[in-house]
């Protein structure tokens, strides 16, 4: 399974230290899955991007969004484990621009997810997503990490 770490705006820079952050969460999954960060310049680049993506099956979109679902980090390695077991070949988690999802970006999605009722910023964001992705994983493969708290 592949999944993308993507957000509307810029590339984050090299001093971003949150971005360092976010890569080496991103790293600690790869035992899992094949996890890569991507940025897009507009919502119309993303969904070009995920019309172009072929495999056995369609990517699943999941937008970041403070009015989406919110679930417990065990509700989520739930939901992802479900997608791994249903053969999904590629998730695509998706930070929007600071303006908000599009109407026609959110029909695409196949879940919006909230973080919490806060907005946070992209960088902190993407940190708090890829670190719940991999606590995700560590809770589907019974590994110590997640039983710490």
């Amino acid at each position: 399974m592949r999944l993308t770490l993507a957000h509307i705006g810029a590339r984050p820079s090299a001093k971003d230290s949150y971005n360092a952050l976010t890569e080496t969460y991103l790293g600690r999954c790869s035992v899992f899955a094949d996890c890569q960060p991507e940025a897009f310049r507009s919502q119309e680049a993303l969904l070009e991007a995920i019309a172009r993506r072929q495999g056995r099956t369609p990517s699943l979109v999941v937008l970041l969004d403070t009015r989406g679902k919110q679930m417990s980090s065990e509700a989520f390695a739930t939901w992802l484990g479900g997608r791994r077991d249903e053969g999904a070949q590629h998730i695509l988690f998706a930070i929007g621009p600071a303006s908000g999802w599009s109407d026609s970006t959110r029909q695409r999605a196949d879940l919006q997810l909230s973080l919490g009722p806060m907005t946070l910023a992209h960088a902190l964001a993407r940190l708090v997503l890829a670190e719940q992705i991999y606590r995700a994983f560590t809770i589907l493969a019974g590994h110590p990490y997640h039983g710490g708290h």
